[in-house]
């Protein structure tokens, strides 16, 4: 398919911002905006078929997606190739393997594949199946990232998840017959009603899944949703950071002493392969393109957004205008502060060379309070969170970016 002919086409990158495109790890996100349902928790960019009626579909999206992906590779001049490919949402899965396959196809015709690329799409469990894994193994998928939560059936219904308990841990095992080394299970904690006994059971159902990656997110109740409402309403109760604190101290125990070693504070991994290298992107300050309905994208210090919703996202991109909503350029500040907040929340650390000095003095500090570790200080010169500091990351960044 042809680059369309632009005819408001997106600000061009400043040239400090293309200088070092391929220095740094490169990588693309695409996001699919459809859902079977709008599960309570979420503010994600997502819409159920009866939210979007005929204004949008997969097909219309699919071919807003490549012309969206052209528009990149021209704007970014001569793109690296991408080390990472994440394909998130909403519920990727409902895309069929076919729909995948036509996703990665556009990716590795536009921009290119490293080899050894890593390749990972998030899935409902129960819109997978063994066929649906073999597929998007064959279509050169490398990573497949499942949405469990919980295995309590009364705490999926607060959560509004639509999955039976056990099939997480039935998909995760499809996955690794299909041929996927590298899985995935979500773990949502702290939700109302959560005992430390379901806790207790995810964690179980977690490690028998044989799963070699585990995201684990306490529950933040976000303005707009239906779980916040309930909240206001006092039909739930709101998360207790105290008991937050707890079910995270429980996790990474339990992960840990399985062999799965924390290496950013909410993900823990089999070794250092079976890390997600696209979010160490993020962490570490790379570049990525982000495409799709309200996708964001970040290039050396500039940052921008698309449109929200599919069926303008792909009308414009249809009238080969760009789908860009806006931008900013972040400031020295910006990017001094950004860079604290992720690689601090990293199992490497942060280079003291990075603080000034009185970040050097309240690293210094938290490390006698226990919260930042003594011996990488000393001897390696880099701030790292100890197991109490993780539970009070927030508060040591700010302490550390002054």
């Amino acid at each position: 398919m042809p680059v369309p002919d632009v005819s408001s086409p997106p600000a061009g990158l400043p040239e400090s911002a293309l200088e070092g495109l391929g220095t740094r790890p490169f990588g693309v996100y695409v996001h699919v905006p459809f859902c079977a349902t709008r599960c309570g928790y979420c503010d994600f960019n997502t819409y159920t078929a009866g939210e979007l009626g005929s204004a949008a579909s997969a097909r219309s999206w699919l071919d807003a997606l490549r012309r969206e992906l052209e528009l990149g590779a021209e704007m970014l001049g001569s793109p690296p190739s991408a080390e990472t490919v994440f394909v998130g949402g909403g519920t990727p899965s409902l895309l069929g393997a076919d729909g995948l396959a036509e996703v990665l196809d556009g990716v590795r015709s536009i921009f290119g594949l490293v080899p050894g690329a890593e390749v990972t799409t998030e899935s409902n469990p129960e819109s997978t199946s063994p066929e649906f894994f073999a597929g998007i193994r064959a279509a050169g998928y490398t990573r497949v990232s499942l949405g469990m939560q919980s295995a309590a059936p009364h705490v999926l219904r607060v959560l509004d998840r639509v999955h039976t308990p056990g099939r997480p841990v039935e998909a995760a095992r499809e996955a690794r017959a299909a041929g996927f080394d590298h899985v995935n299970l979500d773990v949502i904690y702290g939700t109302p009603g959560e005992r430390i006994g379901d806790l207790r059971a995810s964690l179980d159902a977690v490690l028998a899944a044989g799963v070699d990656h585990v995201s684990a997110y306490a529950l933040i109740v976000e303005e707009g949703t239906a779980l916040a409402r309930r909240v206001r309403r006092g039909e739930l109760p709101a998360p207790d950071d105290d008991v937050l604190a707890e079910d995270y101290e429980l996790i990474d125990s339990v992960l840990s002493a399985a062999g799965l070693g924390w290496y950013e504070v909410s993900n823990w991994a089999a070794g250092e392969t079976a890390r997600c290298r696209h979010n160490l992107g993020y962490w570490q300050g790379g570049d990525w393109w982000g495409a799709g309905p309200g996708a964001h994208s970040h290039v050396g210090g500039v940052r921008w957004w698309n449109v929200k919703h599919p069926a303008k996202y792909s009308g414009l991109l249809a009238d080969g205008r760009s789908p860009e909503a806006d931008r900013e350029v972040l400031t020295a500040a910006d990017r001094h502060l950004e860079r604290i907040m992720l690689e601090l929340r990293i199992v490497e650390g942060l280079p003291l060379s990075t603080l000034d000095a009185g970040g050097l003095a309240q690293a210094r500090a938290a490390a006698a309070e226990g919260l930042l570790e003594q011996s990488a200080l000393d001897s390696r010169g880099r701030a790292v969170l100890t197991d109490r500091g993780r539970l009070l990351a927030d508060g040591v960044v700010r302490r550390l970016a002054g």
